[in-house]
């Protein structure tokens, strides 16, 4: 989807970047898949072909990735794809935007001293560099960092880390943005507006990830109680929508099935409930991915255009959409969802309907597509009765940070790291 800018000087500052909307994509490749949770065997290329998904990733033009520490070997995975001679000669750091997050540790472990913070900017650095086993990593910065999962730490502990990452970016120009992630939709809008009242020159977040709250099962996301939440109250550049299908649920073989039926936060009367939809789609010759899939798209490029992102290759000239972050296992996944999202952008994009023929009529199309999906949404909506914006409670009653007091703040001195990027910022002076 184009270059994601120029390289940044040894430190910049806030004020020379442009806005993150100017330059996110509406499309992300999310990369959780990359993980245990939801495949036997990341590493097996016959299990999950990580280097097919992300080369053909990065061939249709979708040139930015989401991923994370937490999940498992995502990041090395992505790195080491995104580092192969196959395409590190075509694609180059500055042609793809390249998000992370940091202060998720385990399950139930969560550290977001500064400290931790650093490090694990530090070490995503490497990972998603192709560094490692006497390798130098190739990455120059990350473009956007979240905090992961904020809901689980006290407000406080969230207003230093966005403080490190800040510091991280004006001093030593290793992140260009700055986000928060987590569930609870509410939970996001506070802490973003309490960053935004507690920051100097009351700074807002350029990003904050919503996931499993844009979906045909719970829209929480796009009421305008929350969209005026986020405008007036936080300031958020942008808000992205993640995990269309639920994390699995959506889909036509379930939370029940495969890794996720052991981790899957879904109650079984919700899962019970989506079963139903199964049924419902074949009934109208469809899948129930593919549903979930196209409607979330084509409506959060709509309701979230005001906080969406934007690209010359797509869309006319300051025209924005609501940015999506497809998760797939699979290359024909993988184009199956691409084959949505530019059927979604041909009926949202207003050029489409213009004197070009074969423009107009896929226009058209794609217009058709979205109302016959809509009315079968809202028979969905009518069998999941009081699942319907249902969403279970993050975190859990009763949760404990299982990360000792004593603990946070410590990291690795023997992975070379902290010695590496300490000499850096030496050298920065």
């Amino acid at each position: 989807m184009g270059s994601v800018g120029p390289p940044l000087a040894a430190t910049q500052s806030k004020k020379t970047l442009p806005p993150l909307h100017s330059v996110l994509p509406p499309l992300l490749l999310g990369t959780a898949t990359f993980n245990y949770q939801y495949v036997s065997d990341p590493h097996n290329p016959e299990v999950l072909p990580a280097l097919s998904i992300v080369t053909r990733t990065l061939e249709l033009g979708i040139s930015a990735f989401d991923t994370s520490p937490y999940y498992g070997p995502s990041e090395t995975i992505l790195g080491q794809a995104l580092t192969h001679p196959s395409n590190a000669a075509k694609y180059p750091r500055d042609s793809y935007f390249l998000v992370t997050k940091a202060g998720r540790v385990g399950p139930n472990e969560f550290d977001y001293s500064p400290e931790w913070i650093r490090y694990s900017v530090y070490r995503s650095l490497e990972r998603l560099g192709g560094g490692g086993k006497g390798k130098d990593s190739t990455c120059s910065h990350l473009d956007l960092v979240y905090l992961h999962d904020c809901e689980f730490v006290s407000p406080e502990e969230v207003l230093a880390a966005v403080a490190e990452l800040r510091r991280l970016r004006d001093e030593e120009g290793l992140v260009r943005y700055v986000g928060i992630s987590g569930y609870p939709v509410d939970t996001l809008c506070d802490l973003a507006a309490r960053v935004k009242s507690t920051s100097p020159n009351n700074e807002p977040l350029d990003a904050v990830l919503s996931y499993g709250h844009y979906t045909l099962q719970n829209n929480t996301l796009g009421t305008p109680r929350i969209h005026a939440r986020f405008e007036h109250e936080a300031g958020v550049d942008c808000v992205l929508n993640a995990s269309m299908l639920g994390m699995g649920l959506l889909t036509t073989r379930g939370a029940d099935a495969g890794p996720m039926a052991a981790w899957h936060p879904s109650p079984e009367g919700l899962r019970k409930a989506v079963r139903t939809l199964v049924g419902l789609a074949a009934a109208a010759d469809e899948r129930l991915e593919v549903v979930a899939i196209r409607w979330a798209m084509d409506n959060w490029a709509r309701e979230g255009a005001s906080k969406g992102g934007s690209s010359p290759w797509l869309l006319p000239k300051g025209t924005r959409a609501g940015v999506n972050v497809m998760g797939v296992a699979t290359v024909a996944e993988l184009e199956e969802t691409y084959r949505v999202f530019r059927s979604v952008i041909e009926g949202y994009n207003p050029d489409s309907s213009g004197s070009n023929e074969e423009l107009a009529q896929k226009h058209d199309w794609s217009l058709e597509r979205r109302d016959k999906i809509q009315k079968l949404v809202e028979r969905m909506w009518d069998a999941l009765g009081e699942w319907k914006d249902y969403s279970w409670e993050s975190p859990d009653p009763g949760f404990v940070n299982e990360r000792k007091p004593e603990d946070r703040g410590v990291v690795p001195q023997d992975d070379g790291i902290m010695e590496k990027y300490s000499k850096r910022k030496q050298q920065l002076g």
